[in-house]
């Protein structure tokens, strides 16, 4: 929705463009005042392109920051579930208890804002999540080996739980809101300067149809990477909850 209300109103740019020509006197069609106009509209086109890439950079380095931390989660789980498999028969309870956990967890991060209010949700671990840890906490090596991998399991289960917090932490969106505004106006005043003293016709007008379209891509796309739990461009959940086979495969 947002990325067609930018093609919306840079592409009214060109139309309120084409609109003013008519209305305009002999003098303010001056090569001079044409030069000065054109000029202007580089220097914007200039800027814009910079705040663009700024954008895109920014996107796509929270996209791939919250991709790896995603695996690295994953990876985290895997590794616990292994640690637990090592320490014998003792710790089946916490193999089950590590599957329970996961939906809990995936649902959470990939819908973490999704409240009836509209308000960010607080933090709250699910109960899978401290059943797991008490019953960690309650296991009895026999042996140094049991001792070793219980330690061990903690450790992973305390790096599992701050790779939580941050994706947590750096849920929604971190475009600021004016970026994005200021840049359509910019977009939208050198589409104004295109129109102001060119011939409307089919060419022109197809020629920046595409343009305000392309351009309304491309915010899509810094929208799209900047959340990459939402969107069709989004991470899938898979990737978390099929980290573990279930215990009877």
């Amino acid at each position: 929705m947002i990325s067609l209300l930018v093609f919306a109103l840079i592409f009214s740019g060109a139309l309120a463009g084409m609109a003013v020509r008519p209305l305009l006197s002999e003098h303010h069609l001056h090569s001079d005042t044409k030069d000065v106009v054109k000029l202007t509209a580089g220097l914007i086109g200039t800027l814009t392109a910079l705040v663009l890439g700024l954008l895109i950079a920014s996107a796509k380095t929270t996209f791939d920051q919250k991709t790896n931390q995603v695996r690295q989660l994953t990876a985290t789980i895997i590794l616990l579930d292994d640690l637990v498999t090592q320490y014998g028969p003792e710790a089946i309870f916490l193999r089950k208890l590590l599957r329970q956990s996961i939906p809990p967890m995936a649902d959470r991060i990939w819908h973490e804002q999704a409240r009836p209010t509209g308000k960010p949700a607080p933090f709250e671990s699910s109960v899978e999540a401290w059943a797991f840890y008490d019953e960690l906490e309650r296991l009895s090596p026999n042996d140094e080996t049991q001792r070793s991998l219980r330690s061990r399991a903690i450790v992973a289960f305390t790096e599992g739980a701050q790779m939580r917090l941050q994706l947590f932490t750096q849920a929604g969106g971190s475009i600021p809101t004016p970026f994005l505004v200021i840049m359509v106006f910019w977009l939208s005043a050198i589409f104004v300067s295109a129109t102001l003293f060119a011939r409307a016709n089919l060419i022109v007008t197809i020629s920046l149809f595409v343009c305000a379209l392309s351009f309304a891509g491309a915010i899509f796309l810094v929208l799209e990477l900047d959340d990459p739990f939402a969107g069709i461009m989004g991470i899938s959940s898979s990737i978390l909850r099929t980290a573990l086979l279930p215990l009877n495969s």
